[in-house]
């Protein structure tokens, strides 16, 4: 009697403190799982968020729960492993949803739309407003359910061999751009090209194509753009704020225990904030390095800004009278939106302001 009121009364800590761990921990099974990133492995921070996920996995199983982590190429093609996952060729991968739009434009609003959420926005909104819920009920259709894997916070606006000075410099420029974007920059007249991050250098070098983005300083250094190009842009007006997931086959996720399945969100929001916080960390140098590379930093001309914005708005009207899946999404994600800009344009926008214009 006296042995089970001290198991009774003394919690979890106190079991294992006493060296009578609970069954439930015994009874932890070994699961091993495979994660294919759409991301090339030079790229610590991108890519690195699957590492971060995965080490944590291990570490809070004991070693019983691996997740091994393969480079976009390596097992699945980077454009490929939303069909890996959803028809269990592998378990899981690290990816930015808007890659998928051209199944359905729905995908985007999971990463980043033109003019759309910023980072700390677009996490408010998959965490306290619906955006997890809804996205979830969209990827269900693919066999697919979904965690944040990151964000990359506001972007640069890319590489251009020559300065981009009005919109009619738009016209005829080929483009690698990410996502989404692609059909905004159609109707400024200018020719995207969907290539993965390990590419783009050989298609700049090449003169495949005029121009090119990415993320921002750090990886683009790493990447090494400046090193072909010598006009740098900025913002990338179509990603203010784009989240990557962890997409998860839901057969395999549904066969985890209820340990693992908490075990897989744990991880997801330490590499989600991760991300975002080696990015704000290690742009800053690379900006600097860069300037004394003698990188030329231009701002979008407020015309380029001004249909693009335009362009963009048209495309979610004709997408809300043809797409029910991304009208039911997006209505929600534009109230959102609307409410946080608001919010921000008392606090956030006239604090970074002042703090910006100091000497």
């Amino acid at each position: 009697m006296q042995r089970r009121s001290f198991v009774s009364g003394a919690g979890l800590a106190g079991v294992l403190a006493a060296g009578a761990a609970p069954a439930i921990v015994h009874a932890q099974t070994t699961v091993r799982w495979r994660l294919a990133s759409s991301f090339p492995k030079s790229l610590d921070t991108i890519y690195g968020a699957a590492e971060v996920f995965t080490k944590k996995i291990a570490d809070m199983s004991g070693g019983k729960f691996q997740i091994s982590v393969h480079a976009g190429g390596e097992l699945i093609k980077p454009f490929e492993v939303v069909d890996a996952v959803q028809n269990a060729s592998v378990e899981m991968a690290h990816t930015a949803p808007y890659y998928f739009f051209g199944k359905d434009e729905t995908f985007a609003i999971g990463c980043a739309i033109p003019f759309g959420l910023n980072s700390r926005q677009m996490t408010a909104w998959m965490v306290e407003g619906n955006g997890l819920k809804l996205m979830r009920e969209f990827y269900a259709k693919y066999n697919i359910i979904n965690f944040p894997g990151g964000n990359t916070g506001a972007q640069m606006g890319g590489w251009y061999k020559k300065p981009i000075k009005s919109l009619a410099d738009m016209k005829g420029l080929r483009m690698r751009i990410g996502g989404f974007a692609g059909r905004v920059i159609e109707r400024l007249g200018s020719v995207p090209q969907a290539i993965p991050g390990g590419e783009i250098y050989q298609a700049l070098e090449k003169g495949t194509i005029d121009a090119a983005e990415w993320v921002g300083p750090y990886d683009d250094q790493k990447l090494g753009f400046q090193k072909v190009t010598s006009y740098y842009h900025y913002p990338a007006w179509w990603e203010g704020g784009p989240q990557l997931d962890f997409f998860i086959n839901t057969k395999a996720y549904e066969a985890l225990n209820s340990e693992y399945k908490a075990m897989i969100e744990a991880a997801s929001y330490q590499a989600h904030v991760d991300m975002q916080a080696k990015y704000d960390a290690r742009n800053p140098l690379a900006l600097k390095q860069l300037a004394a590379a003698k990188v030329n930093f231009v701002p979008m001309p407020k015309d380029v800004m001004e249909a693009a914005y335009k362009a963009s708005q048209d495309i979610y009207a004709e997408l809300n009278a043809k797409n029910a899946n991304w009208r039911k999404v997006y209505e929600d994600y534009a109230r959102f939106l609307k409410d946080e800009n608001l919010w921000f344009r008392f606090t956030e926008a006239r604090f970074d302001s002042f703090m910006q214009n100091l000497k």
